[in-house]
């Protein structure tokens, strides 16, 4: 449990520093540009570090730790392409809020999801968080190419899918989280749930002000 509780504690301290981008806010022109953009964006927000790490550890307890990610990877990559020809989600911060509540929730639960379920909820949100990421795309320059995007997709699928991994294997194999239902693994979902819970009360928080008191 401590082991745990400093890793969140670290994981927390350490995103200011993480949110210094590896190209320094200089426009992507190269497919280099692209890559390092890609491998930068996930950890820039906490949201979307600790979703991804959540998939892995949810996704040892399927059965399926390599395959069962790649559903979130290829449905993410599919919405950042989308967005990046400008055809986006609605309301995306509101569903990654509610993406961190749900699967930490169902972590915390202690119940191991098995493949379909773990698939379906993986790649729905998935979407969410790669249109999302498609947001970086887009509001770059129109001619920016191919090799950009290219780039960026690889990087970005690439440094995600070892995000997951990495967290599956942590929980599992240095924490000791054998089972769904170990304390460890619960600890992990509360953490993100609690995170998804927090951002959720803040993208409502505006709405149900100006409803009651007409701000």
């Amino acid at each position: 449990m401590k082991k745990l509780l400093t890793f969140a504690g670290a994981s927390l301290a350490a995103t200011p520093a993480l949110a210094h981008h590896p190209l320094g806010g200089m426009p992507m022109e190269t497919f280099a540009h692209g890559l390092l953009s890609g491998v930068g964006h996930p950890v820039l927000g906490f949201d979307h570090l600790f979703f991804v790490a959540l998939v892995g550890i949810a996704a040892v307890y399927t059965g399926h730790r390599r395959s069962a990610p790649a559903a979130y990877i290829a449905a993410m990559l599919l919405g950042c392409l989308a967005m990046s020809f400008g055809f986006g989600l609605p309301a995306k911060e509101a569903m990654i809020a509610v993406s961190l509540l749900a699967l930490g929730g169902i972590v915390l639960s202690g119940r191991a999801l098995t493949l379909t379920p773990a698939l379906l909820i993986f790649a729905g949100f998935g979407l969410f968080h790669g249109s999302a990421f498609g947001d970086s795309i887009a509001g770059q320059e129109a001619a920016m190419g191919a090799p950009v995007l290219l780039g960026y997709l690889i990087g970005l699928g690439a440094v995600q899918y070892a995000i997951a991994l990495g967290a599956g294997w942590c929980v599992e194999r240095l924490l000791g989280a054998t089972e769904a239902q170990a304390m460890n693994a619960r600890l992990a979902g509360a953490v993100v749930a609690g995170v998804g819970l927090f951002l959720t009360l803040e993208t409502i928080e505006g709405p149900l002000l100006a409803a009651a008191f007409g701000i």
